[in-house]
């Protein structure tokens, strides 16, 4: 395996490890098979394992989650794909009032260990339905684990815990970083679900960030540093299991908090980050939280536009300048 891969490669890669780990583990979704996914996430699956463990489906996200579930409680370990986040509408039924619930109804009888696999975010251009980041939607959902990762090790080593998860786990892809390029995971890598990274260390702010903000907050680092300004950057990871106790460290060190998230500023995750640096972290803090989000429109499809609603790396850096100062 090459030393440097791309987000969308390793995707697949950590799709194959688990598909070659595990016999109980099946792909199924629109286009996965010998198209290799929209996205090219799936590519040579089909080739290595067939249409027993890879398969195409009608163009039905309730058929989609539906047979998900049912092979998940006989067994299975599935992987499901949505081709778009946006697309979770069509099937939320499953999502939120049966995939999440069997294991609780059933006193723990009956588990569903399953992933659903979508593509999310926006930034390309894509439109209104095809760009939204919809962690908000999942996280307002008891009994989902939510991963989102900003690299490609973390992918697959994401990937390798999610799959292993006697709980259901919802796996978003970002669509912008599908291109972009990392160095590759080892042999037998596992990232814990639920445990944030120190992307960039620094005391003076930190900066909180998920998935393609991750990067974005990278780059706004940067240029703060050329202020003399020392950012300290968090890629959550996850969002369920949430790990405060990482965020709530390095605000003990910096004294300040940017929170950098694509969802929409109204009901978008920060306001739980916030809301739990604000109350077990009060003291710690020497200016207002301040979030950077999406503004609460629908997404435009002009390129000019969609970035005036989405965040940007100016607008962190905007939000950092100012609470340095404050």
């Amino acid at each position: 395996m090459a030393d440097v891969i791309t987000y969308r490669e390793a995707v697949a890669e950590g799709l194959a490890r688990e598909l070659r780990r595990d016999s109980s583990v099946v792909c199924l979704g629109e286009d996965i098979g010998a198209a290799g996914g929209v996205f090219k996430t799936t590519a040579g699956l089909f080739a290595e394992f067939g249409r027993e463990r890879v398969w195409d489906t009608p163009i039905s996200e309730q058929a989609i989650l539906g047979v998900a579930m049912g092979a998940a409680m006989t067994g299975m370990r599935p992987v499901a794909e949505i081709m778009f986040s946006d697309f979770f509408a069509c099937c939320f039924d499953y999502l939120a009032n049966e995939i999440p619930k069997m294991r609780y109804m059933t006193g723990g009888q009956v588990t569903v260990p399953l992933v659903v696999r979508t593509a999310n975010g926006g930034g390309l251009g894509f439109g209104a339905q095809h760009s939204q980041a919809v962690e908000n939607w999942v996280l307002a959902i008891p009994g989902l684990k939510i991963a989102a990762p900003s690299n490609p090790a973390d992918v697959v080593g994401m990937m390798a815990a999610a799959i292993r998860s006697d709980d259901p786990v919802v796996f978003f892809e970002h669509k912008g970083l599908f291109a972009s390029k990392g160095p590759a995971a080892p042999e037998g890598h596992v990232v814990e679900l639920g445990t944030a990274a120190v992307a960039r260390e620094g005391s003076d702010i930190t900066l909180v960030a998920l998935a393609a903000t991750v990067p974005m907050a990278l780059a706004a680092a940067g240029l703060l540093a050329a202020d003399g300004i020392s950012a300290e950057v968090i890629d959550l990871r996850c969002l369920v299991p949430l790990d405060m106790a990482c965020v709530l460290a390095s605000v003990a060190k910096t004294s300040r908090l940017v929170i950098v998230e694509e969802n929409p500023f109204q009901g978008g995750w920060g306001g739980t980050v916030a809301s739990i640096v604000a109350d077990e972290g009060f003291e710690l803090l020497d200016a207002p939280i301040r979030r950077v989000a999406a503004a609460c429109v629908p997404l435009p499809f002009a390129d000019a536009l969609e970035q005036l609603v989405i965040p940007t790396v100016d607008a962190v850096v905007t939000a950092a300048r100012t609470l340095a100062a404050y």
